[in-house]
């Protein structure tokens, strides 16, 4: 059984969307905190199955372990890094 969110459209989020808010996340995505500020990232499941985003997992799990204070993925990297690395999957 699910439930409609009204304002979430999924053909609308593009690939990688900055958010401040804790508003829920559309099928087919993950959030991401980012950074010394946490900044809240959404982003395509699709992009678990990438290298370069199974070494950010592999750094956060040696971190963090599996107790992710902020609810979703906190990834330990500064966030120009983290636009780096996933610039790099889009080529």
């Amino acid at each position: 059984m699910g439930f409609r969110l009204p304002g979430i459209r999924k053909a609308s989020l593009p690939a990688i969307q900055a958010s401040s808010k804790a508003v829920d996340v559309a099928k087919g995505y993950l959030a991401v905190y980012v950074g010394d500020k946490m900044k809240r990232f959404i982003v395509p499941v699709s992009y678990l199955n990438q290298p370069s985003f199974q070494d950010l997992l592999s750094q956060s799990e040696e971190e963090f372990g599996y107790d992710h204070p902020m609810g979703g993925l906190t990834i330990p990297c500064r966030e120009d890094m983290f636009f780096d690395i996933i610039r790099l999957m889009k080529c």
